[in-house]
């Protein structure tokens, strides 16, 4: 496989070819809410298959397109879905999106995603501004040689989340009238659900929402320097606290119900940016 640099590079190169727009804020928008990339002002859409290296996502509720345009006149770049490890992807493979997001020019990236709920007060459709994260994946992005000038070997996680961003986010919340809790997510491999032992085990350590993905971005994205911020839809409550069956149309369906309050939040948020 090519270097990361020429990867990046190539991926660049493709997208060029269709939009020389530049992006100041990137998203990724997560299971069923990638439809706020379709709303972008002047949106150009440039599909995953088309842009060289970047895995296309195999699973329901997302689409597989970047998305270039305007949000409230900021110049943003949408990842409409992202790749899991649990389809097969390495760590680093994952995150090849928010890299180039970062190698577009985005200085921030907002990052979005369904979780389980696991604080008893979460209902389905809360919304969760990621505080922290507990990777419990047993992987990590940067494993293997460093690339020096994408970031540093040890690069400090004690930030990881950005706190002037986060609170940003809760600006934008209490203009648009949407309530937004702040929580920790851990980061599991799946693809199955947890366990009720290892919800019981999350909430012990502190977790309040639980997923499969972010984690391994979030951290590239600050191994590069990127600001970074995310932001849960809680679609269903965890294995064991509501007592019934877990399935990802309920996900799916959940985050299609939050879609207009998540969109104007982010809106809003993005708003403040400019």
């Amino acid at each position: 496989m090519p270097p990361l640099s020429q990867r990046l590079d190539e991926a660049l190169k493709g997208i060029r070819a269709v939009s020389s727009f530049v992006p100041r804020v990137g998203l990724v928008l997560g299971s069923g809410l990638g439809a706020f990339g379709d709303g972008l002002d002047g949106v150009v859409k440039v599909p995953f298959a088309e842009i060289p290296h970047l895995p296309t996502p195999g699973v329901s509720g997302h689409a597989g397109a970047l998305c270039l345009g305007h949000v409230a006149g900021v110049p943003v770049a949408c990842l409409q879905g992202r790749s899991h490890s649990y389809e097969g992807h390495e760590a680093d493979t994952v995150v090849f999106g928010v890299r180039l997001l970062a190698k577009l020019g985005c200085g921030i990236v907002l990052l979005t995603n369904a979780a389980g709920g696991i604080r008893p007060s979460f209902k389905p459709g809360t919304l969760m501004l990621i505080s922290d994260h507990l990777n419990l994946t047993g992987k990590n992005p940067l494993v293997g040689p460093n690339e020096a000038s994408f970031g540093p070997r040890f690069p400090d996680m004690t930030r990881a989340y950005d706190r002037e961003l986060g609170a940003l986010a809760h600006e934008a919340a209490r203009e648009v009238g949407v309530p937004l809790m702040d929580g920790v997510y851990a980061a599991m491999l799946g693809p199955s659900y947890e366990t009720p032992a290892e919800i019981h085990m999350l909430r012990t350590i502190g977790a309040d929402a639980v997923g499969m993905s972010t984690a391994y971005e979030v951290i590239a994205l600050r191994h590069a320097g990127v600001r970074a911020a995310a932001i849960s839809c809680i679609t269903n409550l965890a294995a064991g606290i509501s007592g019934s069956l877990l399935n990802h149309g309920e996900v799916e369906e959940t985050a299609r119900e939050a879609r207009d309050r998540f969109a104007s939040l982010l809106t809003a948020w993005i708003r403040r940016m400019a």
